[in-house]
């Protein structure tokens, strides 16, 4: 039985698969609020005591930098140690890795229906990969190719200097710069973000917030999705206004992505916010922003854009992790 975990600052997710074949089984799940739990060692044992099960190799995905197999989660005061969790496991060794590094390793692992395509690119497209994803955070993660096969690996792309295109932009930059001091992308390119750019035009007098929507986003447990909702109805031409910068800006960086890694073998835009505001996605202002890049515009043309919608890849990737690294060290041996 193989244990995944997807761990961030709002929830714990823990999974048991089995592999059937050449696929991943899934046999039981289950979500937990981080805030809830002092430590990750306690969410394990409490899902291993509730579902019973046996343990044979585990890999988690956690939202922060992981250096010799520890990590301070993003956001969380948690600190887990992949060593810590081995002893409470019973197990030789427990596989650590970034949350994104996790989401590339599941992206091979899901099925045609999990994709939107922005842009087709080439049809003999080859090469790096790169994955971006908009959630609590921003994370990014890349993928090598060897010539035969992608390794993903972490880096912390999310935290990047955000560099503003236009007059309105450099608004929105000293308007957060007074607010958090330094300025990384993800300000912007998050849940979190869609909040901030809407609070930018509100308290710039950019656009009018309406008394009733000043009292729902007072009142709601969610602001970002609130504003993502009404965007996607027309209801509030602050809310569309808001989405639209938030999407010229997700192009932008998704195209410096591109660049950065050389993705010519695709990049994916993962996380949650891309995959439930998808008809703004299409807007032709996030490609227009992702080409927008002067004399390589034409490369970034010959690259696949695509949106994963199954929220699933970081968790099978983690599990995808243990059955790929098995496999490496027995060829190694060999």
């Amino acid at each position: 039985m193989i244990l995944a975990g997807e761990i961030g600052a709002t929830r714990t997710r823990l999974a048991a698969f089995e592999k059937e074949g050449s696929r991943l089984h899934l046999v039981v799940e289950k979500t937990y609020l981080s805030q809830e739990h002092s430590s990750l060692s306690e969410i394990i044992a409490a899902f291993i005591k509730a579902e019973g099960i046996a343990v044979h190799t585990a890999c988690f995905g956690v939202a922060g930098p992981v250096r010799r197999g520890r990590s301070k989660i993003s956001n969380l005061t948690w600190v887990i140690d992949s060593r810590d969790l081995a002893k409470q496991l019973k197990l030789d060794s427990v596989g650590m890795i970034n949350d994104l590094e996790a989401y590339a390793y599941g992206i091979d692992g899901l099925d045609s229906k999990d994709f939107v395509t922005l842009n087709e690119g080439s049809e003999d497209a080859e090469g790096n990969r790169a994955v971006i994803s908009a959630r609590t955070g921003l994370g990014v993660a890349g993928l090598y190719w060897d010539g035969f096969r992608h390794h993903p690996f972490a880096c912390e792309g999310g935290h990047s200097d955000f560099a503003p295109r236009n007059a309105l932009e450099m608004a929105l930059l000293s308007y957060l710069q007074k607010k958090y001091g330094r300025i990384s992308y993800e300000r912007l390119l998050s849940g979190p973000g869609i909040k901030n750019i809407y609070d930018f035009l509100k308290d710039s007098q950019k656009a009018e917030e309406p008394p009733w929507l000043k009292d729902q986003i007072g009142t709601a447990h969610d602001p970002p999705a609130l504003i993502s909702q009404l965007a996607q109805e027309g209801k509030a031409a602050i809310c569309d206004q808001t989405l639209s910068i938030f999407v010229s800006i997700y192009g932008a960086e998704t195209g410096n992505c591109a660049l950065n890694f050389l993705s010519t073998g695709g990049i994916f835009i993962g996380g949650s916010v891309a995959a439930k505001n998808v008809s703004k996605m299409k807007d032709p202002i996030f490609m227009e922003s992702f080409l927008d890049k002067g004399r390589m515009a034409p490369l970034l043309k010959e690259i696949p854009v695509t949106i994963v919608l199954n929220d699933d890849s970081g968790i099978i990737g983690a599990a995808r992790y243990t059955l790929i690294e098995k496999a490496f060290r027995t060829a190694k041996r060999a």
